[in-house]
């Protein structure tokens, strides 16, 4: 089964960081991914820059509508996320609890499928 670990930070907690705390973050991200890959659960992994730079799209009428960020309604951002291939949505779970952005962010953990079910 396949799951999304989404990494939900607050808005502005990157901009909080120094540089080497920055770096010691995303290296310890980059460590637990290189981990989950030679364990054969992960399927793909990436950040997203900052939400100052992403953009919503919205089609209304037939009408596109652009909405640049940041957005003031917005306290968290998706920040990155891990695609996994587990056999269960505990093991999900457990993989989450691994995860060392869980100590400053909220993990999600969704399983894939369709949006109607």
């Amino acid at each position: 089964m396949s799951f999304m670990m989404l990494i939900v930070e607050p808005i502005g907690q990157r901009a909080q960081r120094s540089p080497e705390e920055g770096h010691a973050a995303y290296d310890s991200m980059m460590q637990f991914a290189a981990d989950l890959k030679s364990r054969g659960l992960l399927q793909d992994a990436q950040s997203l820059k900052s939400e100052r730079e992403g953009v919503r799209l919205q089609v209304r009428d037939g009408r596109q509508r652009l909405l640049d960020g940041p957005y003031a309604e917005a306290k968290e951002m998706i920040g990155g996320f891990f695609l996994l291939n587990c056999d269960t949505r505990e093991q999900a779970i457990a993989i989450a609890a691994e995860c060392p952005a869980a100590q400053w962010c909220t993990v999600e953990i969704r399983e894939l499928g369709p949006c109607f079910a």
